[in-house]
């Protein structure tokens, strides 16, 4: 694998905001997403705050031939067609979708464009389903077979294709005509590291010259919030919502959810010069892992943090750097106590005492756990640091854990390492360079 590969375009959704700039500036500023659910009734559940991202409209980031396809699509869905809407645009890439635009020939052909987009259980919108469980439950209580025999007719004929998993994939290649490998990845808070690496590999083996790839999640849907709250995870502290989330403090009291996607443009540094485009940063390594806690079936990750650490190891070794040489370092960083210990654990195994060197920035003080699109929007934000050559504030970090104190980087910027861990022990690292 001699390819070296960039990456060119970021597209960014969450509840910072539309796009980079909106991100990057809220960032810089200390701007937090974090606020009280207004999406459902909340007062019921124990933690009542999250980082929603309402504003942005499907209508507004796809073709007009194809705004009629929107009607079929679950808002995770919708969150990763407007995320690769504008990292296509930031990457000044011309594809069909385009094309309707401005009439110029596409950058690249149909079967040299990949994609991998990392996804989550997507939960039905209980509006939908609410008149086809009344009719499977005759005497009031829910029977299966009338579900099979009546209930399910009272569903749209398009119904389930809101809900597939590989529906983010799907309407991203259709709209910009992709017909390079492509797929899904649905492991959690790793979704969007584990597609970047399969996007990658891709590349670099001559399978294709460019690729989509990172993930989407909304799960503020009651059906999807209340998965999540039976995770145990979510903080209970609903008072002062900017400083719930405390990542790598010895106060964290829990994390909360995030609605948001990350849609990255991968390019052949190669076929990126000759089109005349521009590297926003290098993808210089990248490793996975599984880590096994048999104690609690995987449901939180082993102390000892060992899978973090053999998916930094082998991102280094892929890059060919020392672990020495990372600048700064974007984590999982949940804000859970129970997490963020193990991964503080696997972070100070590689990096030693070196660690208290090395600013670790973790994003979900700001964003929430945005899940399968954390990855992603976290290596876009990675690589904007380095092309900026500047850190925003790390927030919500009065208390750090032990060897978590540095805030500015000793140097300005060259190697970035992010980290995503999913909540099933799937891990993945990915080393950027600066362009």
């Amino acid at each position: 694998m001699t390819r070296r590969v960039s990456i060119s375009g970021i597209g960014l959704v969450s509840g910072l905001g539309t796009g980079l700039d909106e991100h990057w500036q809220g960032l810089l500023s200390g701007k937090t997403s974090i606020g009280p659910i207004a999406a459902f009734d909340a007062s019921g559940f124990p933690c009542r705050i999250a980082a929603a991202q309402p504003t942005a409209q499907i209508k507004d980031f796809v073709p007009k031939s194809y705004r009629k396809a929107t009607k079929v699509m679950a808002r995770d869905t919708e969150l990763a067609v407007i995320a690769a809407d504008l990292a296509v645009r930031h990457a000044g890439l011309i594809t069909p979708a385009i094309q309707e635009d401005c009439g110029e020939s596409r950058t690249y052909a149909a079967e040299r464009t990949a994609c991998h987009i990392g996804a989550s259980l997507i939960a039905a919108d209980l509006d939908e389903l609410t008149y086809a469980l009344k009719k499977s439950a005759p005497d009031g209580k829910f029977d299966i077979h009338h579900w099979g025999r009546e209930g399910m007719t009272n569903l749209t004929p398009l119904w389930l294709l809101k809900y597939l998993p590989n529906m983010l994939a799907c309407h991203v290649t259709i709209v910009h005509d992709s017909r390079g490998p492509s797929n899904t990845i649905t492991c959690a808070e790793a979704s969007g590291g584990l597609s970047l690496g399969e996007s990658l590999r891709v590349i670099q083996r001559g399978s294709a010259d460019c690729g989509f790839c990172g993930g989407a999640t909304a799960k503020l849907n009651l059906m999807a919030y209340i998965r999540e709250v039976f995770t145990g995870r979510l903080t209970t502290e609903n008072d002062n919502a900017a400083k719930a989330v405390r990542p790598f403090d010895t106060t964290a009291a829990g994390s909360v959810v995030g609605d948001g996607a990350g849609i990255l443009i991968l390019e052949a540094n190669e076929t990126l010069e000759k089109r005349g485009g521009k590297a926003i940063a290098e993808v210089a390594g990248f490793g996975a892992s599984q880590s096994v806690n048999c104690a609690t079936r995987n449901a939180s990750p082993a102390a000892d943090g060992r899978g973090v650490r053999l998916a930094i190891e082998a991102a280094l070794r892929d890059a060919g750097i020392a672990a020495s040489e990372i600048d700064f370092i974007i984590p999982t960083g949940l804000g859970h106590a129970t997490s963020d210990q193990a991964e503080a654990a696997g972070l100070r195994t590689v990096f030693g005492d070196n660690l208290a060197q090395i600013p670790v920035l973790a994003l979900k003080a700001s964003i929430g756990n945005t899940m399968a699109g954390s990855g992603a929007i976290e290596v876009g934000i990675a690589a904007k640091i380095l092309q900026a050559g500047e850190l925003p504030p790390i927030m919500n970090r009065e208390n750090p854990l032990p060897g978590f104190g540095a805030t500015k980087p000793k140097r300005v910027p060259q190697y970035a390492l992010c980290v995503s861990s999913g909540l099933c022990g799937q891990n993945s690292a990915v080393v950027l360079k600066k362009a």
